[in-house]
């Protein structure tokens, strides 16, 4: 890290930025304004050229449909369902029911129903471009666009692992207020909820709760995201940064949640 922290910043084009999107301790604010908000902010940065990487095979399970309905080709597409399919057999082979512990009880206690409700608001975040291909846990991205990484919902592992890959920074959207940061690249701290914008405005990074008062569009708030990644990738702190947060852990012996 020392030998790291040597290395000059250097101009670079937007288009070379790969960005992984992630959310932690959803609420009801997170699918209905900072998962999407992140979406249009995705959208921006493809447009541009850039990559988005985004994980949590966890977190799709009852919506992988429209995951797969992205994909550039059907081998994408296989490829994404058996991810799904190979998890829940080897949770069933555990004698664990996925949909008994997802949502979590923090889920729930803030207002999300069922894991398909939860589903539906974790796969807005990555934007509308096609689906390019899947790529393993920690594995470099090959390309540019929209891929999906094979990883665990589990907030520490999952950005360990797009670390790993290389992407550049992790935008993470958090309704009920996660802090989880990283030692090697900056977190940007997402919510929707006023509140949690509010007791956790240390660790917040950006607030899209104005989107549920009709203060700002979806567009608007994506903007503001835009130029958080932009800022922070140009050198500005996160907040996770100022604070010192460098979670990390990966799985030594089978899967992870």
């Amino acid at each position: 890290m020392k030998e790291i922290e040597k290395t000059p910043m250097d101009d670079v084009s937007v288009s070379e930025l790969i960005v992984g999107v992630k959310c932690g301790g959803s609420d009801f604010t997170s699918g209905l304004c900072s998962n999407p908000a992140l979406g249009k902010a995705a959208d921006m940065l493809l447009n541009e050229g850039g990559t988005i990487v985004r994980g949590e095979t966890t977190e799709i399970i009852g919506a992988e449909h429209l995951v797969t309905a992205k994909a550039v080709n059907s081998k994408v597409r296989e490829k994404l369902y058996l991810c799904v399919q190979q998890f829940e057999n080897e949770v069933e082979r555990m004698g664990v029911d996925m949909r008994g512990g997802n949502p979590s009880p923090g889920n729930i206690d803030g207002g999300l129903s069922s894991i398909e409700e939860k589903s539906l608001g974790c796969i807005s975040k990555a934007g509308s471009a096609p689906l390019q291909d899947i790529v393993d846990f920690a594995e470099e991205i090959p390309g540019k666009g929209y891929y999906f990484m094979d990883s665990p919902g589990n907030d520490i592992e999952c950005v360990s692992g797009m670390a790993a890959a290389g992407v550049h920074l992790v935008c993470f959207t958090t309704g009920r207020g996660t802090p989880t940061g990283n030692p090697i690249i900056p977190v940007i701290k997402i919510t929707g909820n006023e509140l949690t914008a509010k007791r956790m405005a240390d660790n917040m990074d950006v607030d899209t709760s104005p989107v549920l008062h009709g203060i700002q569009t979806l567009d608007e708030s994506g903007q503001n995201i835009y130029e958080m990644i932009l800022n922070v990738a140009n050198g500005q702190e996160t907040k996770s940064e100022i604070l010192g947060h460098q979670e990390f852990s990966i799985s030594r012996i089978g899967i992870s949640l």
